[in-house]
């Protein structure tokens, strides 16, 4: 039996961080804007006639292999997939294999897209029943587990659901609202680019220091908390009005909060990627995921993209080609023939 599962990956908006579990408690509820992009994780499962588990990462090249489930170790470079094989144990042995289409450390929540597409697709070969909100409470506990430090939700809502979101966090219950129909997602990626600064980031490390200094009560940390609230707030208005200059605005007005959250979230290196972009006529960038790196969204109007690119890819930053996927978590039975993975 062959199983194949993929997800998008996201890049995200604004209200990055309120996705955190409890912090967004704290502040009574959290809101999240993001896109799901074609950029994804894919899965592929094919079950063995013994017990044996292989894995094997097509993008890094890792591999890990074990004679059973129980066996199979946990730790190294691909410990996320053996925390979720072992959580959600197989019916059988099996070939796992995957790939991640983003640059490693981008920011763009590849790994927790590729929890999801691993998790439906094991549900998938065990016959068990799933719906998003299993998904995404499990891979939030698998991925704590893997990183040691908290983890945010938003990338697994964008991974199950694709399109364009507002995500409500609140006590018991958490909600995903659609903000574009398929037809008018074009709008909205003709006028955002992104790029890979080059430089990775491990968002974790980012989160903590975040986490730690808001519980400490730094001041600084718990105003640009709010603030960034504020102005998630503020572009879902924006983007339910299709007021693409207060949208643009207010990119720059949530990386001004985000860079004061704590030391690093900005680098030299982005920021001139970041000059870079606006002296060809960029509005606003910000970066994706945490900080300290990763991947960047910059705001230009189509007439201006084509100078806003060339001046990006001459400091250094790679421009990632991308569609919004208008779908999410899909999963498939396919022939040992076959394969979905690029």
């Amino acid at each position: 039996m062959v199983i194949e599962a993929s997800t998008p990956n996201r890049m995200d908006l604004a209200g990055g961080t309120l996705d955190l579990y409890p912090l967004y408690l704290f502040e009574d509820w959290g809101l999240t804007l993001n896109a799901a992009i074609d950029l994804g994780s894919y899965v592929r499962l094919e079950t063995r006639r013994d017990r044996r588990i292989h894995i094997l990462s097509k993008d890094t090249g890792e591999s890990a292999s074990a004679p059973n489930l129980q066996t199979l170790p946990l730790g190294g470079k691909l410990d996320l997939i053996a925390r979720a094989l072992r959580f959600y144990k197989p019916r059988a042995g099996v070939n796992v294999i995957t790939q991640n289409k983003a640059p490693h450390g981008s920011g763009l929540g590849s790994s927790s897209s590729l929890l999801i597409a691993l998790s439906a697709a094991i549900c998938r070969l065990n016959d068990q029943p799933y719906d998003a909100e299993f998904l995404v409470r499990n891979a939030a506990d698998l991925e704590a587990q893997c990183i040691r430090v908290p983890t945010g939700k938003q990338d697994y809502y964008a991974a199950v659901h694709g399109g364009v979101n507002a995500i409500w966090f609140r006590v018991g219950l958490n909600e995903v609202e659609p903000l574009f129909a398929p037809e008018e997602v074009p709008e909205l990626e003709s006028r955002i680019i992104l790029s890979f600064t080059g430089q990775s980031r491990f968002s974790g490390a980012t989160n903590w220091d975040m986490m730690k200094a808001y519980i400490d009560g730094v001041p600084a940390t718990r105003e640009s908390m709010r603030n960034i609230k504020k102005t998630a707030v503020a572009m879902l208005e924006a983007l339910r009005k299709w007021n693409w200059a207060r949208f643009a605005e207010l990119i720059g007005e949530e990386w001004n909060n985000r860079r004061r959250l704590a030391d690093g979230v900005s680098t030299p290196r982005v920021e001139k990627v970041m000059e870079a972009a606006a002296s060809a006529g960029a509005t606003a960038s910000k970066i994706c995921g945490a900080g300290g790196g990763g991947a960047m969204i910059t705001y230009a109007e189509p007439s201006s993209r084509a100078a806003v690119e060339q001046a990006l890819t001459e400091a250094g930053a790679q421009i990632l080609n991308y569609s919004i996927a208008r779908e999410g978590l899909q999963v498939v039975e396919v022939s040992n023939q076959q394969s979905n993975l690029a």
